[in-house]
């Protein structure tokens, strides 16, 4: 997590290193921001592919990039767990728990659902 006042770009180099130690990852896709000298690092120093996700040069307007949008999906998929939707921990180990259980869950839905995916309904609760 960084202060307001840091660019994300700042803190890449720590949380890659980091997710390294943890899992060597191999692929990375992220955004233009990324760009530049970072490449070069994580595929000298992590021996990882840091591929840079650009708008289209001729896109006119808003238009959804496919390998960002993988990204924005599962943010949202994990965000349907309550305890995700706010950052209620004090302890940066307990979150990341809650996000591997939402994870798992999520995974395990998905894998035991018969036919094709479909939203969700709504629940509504008659409280007594």
């Amino acid at each position: 997590m960084l202060a307001a006042g840091w660019q994300d770009r700042d803190g890449a180099k720590t949380a890659l290193l980091s997710a390294y130690l943890t899992i060597p990852i191999r692929y990375v896709f992220a955004d233009q921001g990324f760009a530049g000298r970072l490449v070069d690092w994580a595929r000298d120093t992590l021996r990882t592919t840091l591929e840079i996700v650009r708008k289209p040069a001729d896109q006119p307007g808003f238009s959804v990039i496919s390998r960002r949008w993988v990204v924005e999906r599962t943010l949202a998929w994990l965000t349907a767990c309550r305890r995700l939707a706010r950052d209620y921990e004090r302890d940066p180990a307990i979150c990341e728990a809650i996000i591997r259980w939402a994870a798992i869950a999520g995974m395990a839905r998905r894998l035991t659902r018969e036919g094709p995916a479909r939203r969700q309904a709504r629940r509504l609760y008659n409280w007594p």
